[in-house]
């Protein structure tokens, strides 16, 4: 969607245009629903839940949408995440309250791989603990790696999306894969990673 057409739906979004919400939705709940998934895990049943609460959530606040900070997209991927961090706090909430274990789900690895089963595991386990890392960052943070590295969207459409300069993306990015690996580090017991370089 482009800029002038997101500028008219998010008018309708605010005025309560049903036309708008249809809009909004085809264009963006495909790439909703592949964030969410890769967030959440290729495996968990909870994707569509938190898709439907980003959407609602999005037409519970479509008056607060103020382009000016940022697009239609960046907006609703902020909602997004949000959404993400509510469920993961209720899903651990539970489970302390229950007294259960987590269920271990491996992601099905690509039939391309040569590796032992003791290497998926492991491989599983840092993709497991990368969602978690991403989770625990601050918003700006994680959906700014999550768009560069796992969407590989250009420095220069981040700063048009966000609404600031390319070098203010370069610096944010800049912290924000400091904080990850400083998380992820202590979560994973590793001195160093390669993971998130430029």
């Amino acid at each position: 969607m482009d800029d002038l057409t997101a500028q008219v739906v998010a008018k309708g979004l605010q005025a309560g245009d049903v036309e708008s919400w249809r809009e909004m939705y085809d264009a963006f709940a495909p790439a909703v629903w592949r964030m969410v998934t890769r967030w959440l895990g290729p495996s968990s049943g909870e994707v569509a839940d938190v898709v439907q609460e980003t959407f609602l959530a999005a037409a519970r606040s479509a008056r607060n949408f103020d382009s000016a900070k940022g697009t239609l997209w960046w907006w609703l991927c902020g909602i997004a995440r949000h959404q993400m961090a509510l469920h993961c706090r209720r899903t651990t909430r539970r489970r302390e309250i229950v007294g259960e274990l987590p269920d271990i789900e491996l992601d099905d690895p690509p039939t391309a791989w040569n590796t032992n089963p003791l290497e998926v595991a492991a491989l599983s386990e840092q993709a497991s603990v990368v969602r978690e890392v991403l989770l625990d960052l601050p918003d700006e943070y994680a959906l700014l790696l999550s768009a560069k590295y796992f969407d590989e969207i250009s420095v220069e459409q981040l700063a048009a999306d966000t609404r600031s300069s390319e070098v203010a993306v370069r610096s944010k990015l800049a912290r924000a894969r400091q904080a990850f690996r400083g998380v992820f580090e202590r979560r994973m017991g590793v001195s160093r990673t390669s993971l998130l370089t430029d």
